[in-house]
């Protein structure tokens, strides 16, 4: 790209200063990436130079794309981005729309064009919507023609924004699309240029823009799937996680392309139709969530899965009574990691072989782990505290004081507490913030939860922390019901009496409400901070 070609530092100039970014980390050569890259070019022009032109990428509602194919595509779409919209690089994209392989072409056309992609979950509201367009001083957004009207609401409310096409049936964007030739180089961006804006999912309720680069997008998948996944060109890949969610970018889009394999891209797969799914596209690699395993398994039955051969379970801990579960159901052993937004994907593994009871399992290499306290001292073997990562991907908020919170001496600080073993394994307790001190005595909110969901009569359950005058405060479990059964103060008591036979007994939970539904976020995630608004 010519010196003189206009650039959009609007990014750039909000990162938080060098000083207060993590160390990175590129020992390992799989990550020795070249200083000029753009991501789409080894996921997916690589792939059409490489041969595989003719082999599928994207299947959906009467979808099967080539390699070839999504090629012409995401040029043509990069052609109205740039011909028709004026987008330069470094430009802010919104990209708003279900699972599907539209949505798909779209965020890869922005990242060809040297745009900046910023994935929203369907579910947004206007207001929500507002502020994502305000904090990215976002330029650009496509967007499904179904969930257009919210977005209409954002634009009235935030003037940055200046384009919009919608796609999906009779869509506009499809329509100039047809129009444009089908090649399109791509522009010609640094590895360490922004290609993306991840927003936390929201399990606190204030979202954060995490900025990725175009090499944090390849780092992702030169770790995980490299080291533990191992996937094949042969894999057919479906799940649930939403492509604006770092988890559903990562297994659901970017895992795939890199392996020069197939991806399901459907609109709402709750554990029923994934499991048709699965059965329909003979798909043998899942992506989903722990609570939706859970589900699947008392379905699995009605189903031919003799296709899959492995099942990726990250976005919250995995209880190990879910784990049992699906493997009793599926006879397929779940590869368990947490990744997290700040750091694009999944940091630590552990793949069915490398499997060590209750724990996660162990940092992936490329990067490093450790326990500390409070003022980064490493603590023992064993002994609780903070995690602390570091590797090729790491937090860098947009504009956002709370980078300091995250981001020490060098570290990233996801908030979680774990302790590791002799061995390196990591063992989960909580997050920092759902520790209960009751009585003196730390109590992690998931080890609770993982013993009731061990009772047959628990659905879901949620744990959390109740102010108490004599003890500080007190385990507060809310609970979904399997249909067959009925809430009552003898039930309550009956869990209670469950935990203590389960856990130690001052972790039971001293308080039961029975609700139909807990508060989630889009990807699955427990809102325990709305559930401390209930009590």
């Amino acid at each position: 790209m010519s010196t003189s070609t206009p650039i959009d530092t609007f990014v750039r100039d909000h990162l938080p200063p060098a000083e207060q970014w993590p160390e990175f980390i590129f020992e390992r050569p799989e990550l020795q990436f070249p200083q000029r890259l753009n991501a789409v070019v080894p996921l997916l022009d690589d792939a059409v130079a490489g041969g595989h032109a003719a082999r599928p990428a994207i299947l959906g509602a009467g979808i099967r794309w080539s390699y070839g194919q999504l090629q012409q595509l995401v040029n043509r779409i990069a052609r109205v981005l740039v011909e028709d919209l004026g987008l330069i690089p470094g430009n802010r994209v919104l990209l708003r729309g279900a699972n599907s392989p539209m949505l798909a072409a779209c965020w890869l056309a922005v990242l060809k064009a040297g745009g900046v992609a910023v994935g929203t979950m369907p579910l947004l509201r206007a207001k929500e919507l507002g502020d994502i367009i305000r904090i990215a001083n976002i330029s650009h957004a496509l967007c499904d023609a179904t969930l257009a009207d919210e977005l209409d609401l954002a634009h009235g409310l935030e003037t940055t924004l200046a384009h919009c096409l919608l796609f999906g049936t009779d869509g506009e964007l499809e329509q100039r699309a047809a129009t444009k030739a089908a090649d399109f180089s791509a522009v010609d961006t640094a590895g360490t240029d922004p290609a993306l804006i991840a927003f936390t999912s929201g399990t606190t309720g204030v979202p954060k823009g995490t900025v990725h680069f175009h090499r944090d997008v390849m780092a992702m998948c030169e770790v995980f799937p490299r080291h533990c996944l191992k996937p094949t060109q042969d894999d057919v890949f479906v799940g649930t996680p939403p492509l604006a969610f770092t988890f559903g970018l990562g297994g659901l889009l970017c895992f795939p392309l890199w392996a020069r394999a197939s991806t399901v891209l459907l609109e709402k797969l709750a554990p029923e139709p994934l499991l048709q799914a699965i059965q329909d596209y003979r798909a043998t690699i899942c992506f989903t969530s722990p609570t939706a395993y859970r589900q699947m398994a008392g379905l699995v039955s009605k189903y031919d899965l003799g296709s899959l051969k492995k099942c990726v379970s990250a976005g919250e801990a995995l209880p190990t009574d879910t784990r049992d579960k699906w493997r009793d159901a599926s006879g397929i052993d779940i590869h368990d990691g947490i990744g997290g937004t700040e750091v694009i994907h999944i940091y630590m593994a552990s793949s069915p072989d490398d499997y060590r009871p209750g724990a996660v399992g162990r940092m992936l290499p490329g990067y490093r782990g450790m326990i500390v306290d409070d003022d980064m001292h490493p603590l023992p073997v064993g002994e609780v505290g903070k995690l602390a990562i570091k590797g090729p991907t790491g937090c860098r908020y947009l504009s956002d004081p709370r980078q300091t919170d995250y981001v020490r001496d060098g570290w990233n600080l996801p908030g979680d507490a774990f302790h590791m073993d002799a061995d390196g394994y990591y063992y989960y307790h909580a997050r920092i913030d759902d520790m209960i001190v009751s009585s003196g005595y730390n109590i992690a909110s998931p080890e609770v939860e993982w013993a009731l969901l061990a009772h047959p009569a628990v659905a879901e359950c949620g744990v959390i922390g109740a102010p108490d005058e004599a003890r500080g405060q007190i385990v507060k479990a809310f609970v979904v019901l399997k249909p067959e059964f009925r809430p009552g103060n003898a039930l309550a008591t009956e869990l209670q009496n469950f935990v203590k036979n389960t856990v130690a007994p001052y972790k039971y939970p001293r308080a039961i409400r029975f609700v139909d539904t807990l508060p989630r976020t889009e990807t699955g995630k427990l809102q325990r901070y709305r559930l401390k608004a209930l009590r």
